[in-house]
């Protein structure tokens, strides 16, 4: 009998073909691991076919999706999942060499450990898409915005089935479009789980800040995270510290005659409120 996989990469994607290459072949790298991985496709056709032949080496699993939203398409996933522990890399992000063999070993070294995040790397270099802690830390309500991104996320399973769980009200596809991942990692802590952000561990994905595509989706995205601290009752300290951070942002970009920034960060604003006011019938 074959030895069941140590991970389970879980990976939703919708409208992206050639991103899917990249992926596949940092996965196919990563030597050493045993893995399994889980292609939920929310495509209506068959555009993904070519890339998982072309792969066919890393033993694709195939599911359709007709729910075209990211922490529906997760959920699927998990249901399928056989490996202790589970990651959910972005359809174009890649793992760089050795990202499973670190992940792998810190859930050895500490066998208490249930989650493990780290940051996101830009492809030119450094570090992107949004702030992070600086060193090692415990993940808490405290640094839970800046330790945590899904494409950088792994639990053990038993955590993930002990919590339920995205919650599909929010992600790409929701009303509330962010924080899938931190309302997560929320939940696990909240419930028991040891979590730990580790700075070293990185996975390269595109930085799309302060473009037009970010604009597009900054209401979408503000709402998920408004949404997310009114469900897991952040003091009213916190709030106004999260609303004052876009708001500033426009002024300050108002004043410097940055058009693009301003209606990025106004957007961010308007979204948290919205998703503020309708995180009531959540964290009732």
């Amino acid at each position: 009998m074959a030895e069941p996989p140590r991970f389970s990469l879980v990976v939703a994607t919708l409208g992206r073909v050639e991103e899917l290459r990249p992926l596949f072949a940092s996965l196919a790298a990563q030597s050493g691991q045993r893995f399994e991985v889980i292609l939920v496709d929310q495509n209506p056709d068959d555009r993904l076919v070519p890339v998982i032949t072309e792969f066919a080496a890393l033993g694709i699993r195939h599911l359709r999706a007709e729910v075209r939203n990211s922490s529906f398409a997760r959920n699927a996933g998990l249901a399928c999942c056989s490996g202790e522990i589970v990651g959910f890399p972005d359809d174009d992000c890649v793992y760089p060499d050795g990202t499973l063999a670190l992940v792998d070993r810190a859930f050895r070294e500490d066998p208490t450990l249930g989650v493990l995040t780290g940051p996101a790397a830009a492809p030119g270099g450094g570090l992107g898409s949004g702030r992070w802690a600086e060193g090692r830390a415990a993940i808490s309500r405290r640094n839970a915005f800046t330790t945590v991104i899904c494409f950088n996320l792994f639990l053990r399973r038993d955590v993930l089935e002990r919590i339920g769980g995205f919650d599909e009200a929010l992600g790409v596809g929701a009303e509330f479009g962010s924080c899938e991942e931190n309302d997560l990692v929320i939940r696990a802590f909240s419930c028991g789980a040891v979590a730990r952000y580790e700075p070293s561990l990185r996975v390269v994905h595109p930085d799309k800040r302060l473009s037009e595509a970010a604009l597009a989706r900054a209401f979408r995205y503000g709402a998920g995270f408004g949404y997310v601290l009114r469900k897991h009752r952040f003091p009213l300290s916190a709030i106004a510290t999260y609303l004052a951070r876009p708001l500033g942002g426009a002024i300050l970009s108002l004043l410097r005659g940055r058009w693009l920034n301003v209606a990025y960060y106004w957007q961010t604003l308007m979204g948290r409120l919205y998703g503020w006011r309708k995180g009531r019938r959540a964290s009732t």
